[in-house]
């Protein structure tokens, strides 16, 4: 069995962190969300891996390399220009032997991957989505199918009051080989517009896996913080986090004395006794936290300084960056990577402070 892992997107409502990192490198609880997927896909019996990308590829190539490291093997196709999520599968199909999965590689779930695969094999058919009920269906793709679960057709984000089912389509795939034969070459093609119609018009046997799994898309800075609250309150059963405060640098937490559980810090993070840890804080390995500091609902990457008296509340801080003291950053602000806050200045709410030209491809 083989996977491949959709990687090749510019993540650009996720800026400015990713002008400086790749989407799939983007850390979740301080490993990278690609890491967190190949994890995933080794526990399923996965090892054979196949990632098409395309924006700041090398970030990802330095890092994972040829996979050995994880006991799989690593093949990196590399797009020129966007190909859609069809026309990467059709880049890769020299590499493809059989049966694969796809999975986005922004969609953080608790998907058990065994479990659909038994199900692929009990059902037949060229393919077997993963599809979750949502509340209000008009932000995504409905996917309509029949009692047996054979998909019948899909409607792009119909208006709530009409939408003709509350279930969308969760972004992994499992697909026989055969579906390649019906993509064509050398332009982009949406998988959601233009294939899976195809497939339906052709009779091929197209079903649907409905799962209440927890299942998350990383897309925007509100979802990414709101995945590290649910990973940090146990709704998102991805880590064995230890009660309260976790991760290699807890010890340092020991001292502070407004600490409001939970909260993880990583290996050499210093903080002051007298700062405000928590709720819901990520600290990456290395940060510094300074007097009187206050840290609520926020999460910091690698390196990153806050000086005394700074208060940061539901913001997300990219790698190396300094946040001066007094400074006040607001609900829902991104900072950039090495972005220096000067002291006492003011982020309001949804402020994206740091590079403002994307890393060429």
């Amino acid at each position: 069995m083989q996977a491949i892992v959709l990687v090749g997107g510019e993540g650009t409502r996720l800026r400015p962190l990713t002008y400086g990192t790749p989407k799939p490198m983007v850390p979740i609880m301080g490993v990278p969300f690609l890491a967190r997927t190949l994890e995933r896909l080794c526990e399923a019996g996965i090892r054979d891996v196949i990632l098409p990308a395309g924006y700041m590829p090398q970030a990802i190539v330095d890092y994972f390399k040829d996979g050995s490291q994880l006991g799989m093997k690593i093949t990196y196709v590399i797009e020129e220009s966007p190909l859609g999520t069809a026309g990467a599968l059709k880049n890769v199909e020299e590499h493809i032997t059989g049966p694969f999965f796809v999975l986005n590689g922004d969609i953080l779930t608790s998907l058990d991957l065994r479990a659909m695969l038994a199900e692929h094999e009990r059902l037949g058919g060229i393919g077997l989505l993963h599809l979750i009920r949502v509340d209000d269906p008009s932000a995504f793709g409905c996917v309509v199918h029949d009692e047996q679960r054979r998909i019948s057709a899909f409607v792009e984000k119909p208006p709530r009051e009409t939408a003709p089912t509350n279930e969308i389509n969760a972004g992994t795939y499992l697909f026989e080989r055969e579906i390649l034969d019906m993509i064509p070459a050398g332009r982009p093609v949406s998988i959601e517009r233009e294939t899976f119609p195809a497939v339906i018009a052709a009779g091929k046997g197209l079903y649907a896996y409905t799962t209440d799994d927890y299942w998350m898309d990383l897309g925007k800075p509100e979802q990414y913080l709101a995945a590290h609250r649910d990973i940090l309150a146990h709704r998102m059963p991805m880590l064995a986090l230890e009660p309260g405060a976790s991760g290699a640098g807890a010890a340092a937490l020991r001292e502070v004395r407004r600490l409001n559980l939970p909260v993880h810090a990583d290996a050499e993070v210093r903080v002051d006794p007298t700062a405000e840890i928590g709720p819901n804080v990520v600290l990456g390995h290395g940060c510094s936290i300074g007097a009187r500091a206050v840290l609520r609902d926020t999460i910091l990457w690698d390196d990153v300084t806050v000086e005394d008296g700074a208060i940061l509340e539901g913001a997300i801080v990219a790698s190396g960056a300094r946040i001066g003291a007094e400074a006040r950053v607001f609900e829902g602000s991104v900072i950039g990577h090495d972005t220096a806050i000067e002291p006492k200045a003011v982020l309001e709410a949804g402020s994206r402070v740091g590079a403002t030209a994307p890393i060429t491809r």
